[in-house]
Parts: structure tokens; C-alpha cells; sequence
């Protein structure tokens, strides 16, 4: 089984947004299922199969998991940068779940409103209607504590904050960010031995626990992919 990154044609965009990382999508593949790896972000993903539409919002995830590939079905989706969330849809409560809204014609239902189904080309216009509605936020003191800066709270007040808008702890977010820049060196062909270093690993049985939870594979089968 291999990760999304590997197995799917994945086409992305930014978008005119500030709540937004990429918007993506992509075709299903003639393979039963693929590893989705760990996530600090969630994101909604509109998919369409027979004709029927879908939306589902995808939680964050704090371990790779096994997923099924539709057959004969076509995705996009809107990833949000870590910081932003919808008060009304509390991110804890989306942690390794998923949320499939119900639909009404071309419409469906978040947090009070009734929201247009959005396609790839136009999903800023639906994330306008979000932010005047008041429905999605964003807390840059997430961003800055993850790039270092001071901040003038408690610890306490820190990873409250953090969790409120991530649904995670400030621990879980930089070790999955550790196997992602993992992941990366070895997808890019570093040894193994330069990884344990560069990411920051104890040793190499520390680097491959972490890859195994978080990314669904071992050091040696991403390397042997990456060749």
C-alpha cells in the first residue's frame, strides 16, 4: 500500500484566502486503498461518484491509517493552514474522524448556514461567504508558537489555545511536522543514517517508530520507493 502522495495524480492551487494552505484534486486509481498518513491540518473534501455528490470534513489525524479508493470517483479538496477553524465546529471533536454533511439539492448545512457546494475553481468564493457569515477564524498566536516567537502566556493558556484551534497538543503537531520533514529527506534520497540526524531522532529505531505511526511505513520502504 502506498501513501496518497505516491499513488494519486494530485493536482494543487493556492487560493485568495487567508484560511487556506492548497486546494487539490484528483481521480480515483485502480487500487483498493492507500495510507493516509498523519495530519495537523483538517480540510473538507467534496468528492463525486454515479453522479452523487458528497462532503465530507476530514479531521485531523494523529496516525496513518488505511483508506478505500472509490471506484470511478473524483476528488477536491481544502486544506486549511494550521490556525484556522470554525468555532462552531469544534476541532477536537473531528480528531481522527470524519464528517460526511447531509446534502439538500446543490446545498448543505455548516455551522447554521446554508452553504453552495463549491467546485475546484470557485471554492474562494465559497470561503468569502464563510468568513463574512463569521464561520471560520483563525488564531495566529498558533503559528507563531510553532515558529518560535515569543509568546506572552502560560504554558497552560499556550496548548489550550493550540488545542482549541488544531485539536491537538503543541507535542503531537511538532512530532507529526518531524515525520513529514522526515519523510521528505528520504523521499528526496538521504540515507537513513543523515535522516536520524537532520530530523532530529534519537536513533534509528526512534526515527522508524515515529515514520510506522505517523507516515504508515518504515524508513526503508519510503527509501526504496523514493529509488
Amino acid at each position: 500500500m502506498q501513501r496518497a502522495q505516491k499513488l494519486f495524480d494530485i493536482e494543487e492551487r493556492s487560493a485568495d484566502s487567508p484560511f487556506v494552505d492548497k486546494v487539490w484534486r484528483a481521480r480515483s486509481v485502480p487500487s483498493k486503498a492507500f495510507i493516509s498518513v498523519a495530519a495537523s491540518h483538517w480540510e473538507i473534501v467534496i468528492w463525486q461518484q454515479a453522479g452523487n455528490t458528497h462532503v465530507t470534513i476530514r479531521g485531523p489525524e494523529t496516525r496513518a491509517t488505511a483508506m478505500p479508493i472509490p471506484v470511478d470517483a473524483e476528488f477536491f479538496g481544502v486544506q486549511f493552514k494550521l490556525g484556522a477553524f470554525m468555532p462552531d465546529l469544534p476541532v477536537p471533536m473531528l480528531v481522527d474522524r470524519d464528517l460526511t454533511l447531509p446534502l439538500r439539492g446543490n446545498t448543505f448545512r455548516l455551522g447554521g448556514s446554508v452553504c453552495e457546494i463549491p467546485n475546484y475553481e470557485n471554492v474562494e468564493v465559497f470561503l468569502g461567504r464563510l468568513a463574512r457569515k463569521g464561520l471560520i477564524t483563525f488564531d495566529p498566536m498558533v503559528v507563531e508558537v510553532m515558529e518560535g516567537g515569543p509568546i506572552d502566556l502560560s504554558q497552560r493558556s499556550i496548548e489550550r489555545r493550540v488545542r482549541r484551534a488544531t485539536g491537538l497538543t503543541l507535542g503531537a503537531i511538532k512530532q507529526i511536522y518531524r515525520a513529514y520533514k522526515a519523510t521528505a529527506l528520504l523521499d528526496a534520497g538521504a540515507t537513513i543514517s543523515d535522516v536520524v540526524v537532520e530530523a532530529g531522532y534519537a536513533d534509528q529505531a526512534h526515527l522508524t517508530r515515529s515514520l510506522k505511526r505517523f507516515m504508515g511505513q518504515t524508513p526503508g520502504r519510503i527509501s526504496q520507493e523514493a529509488r
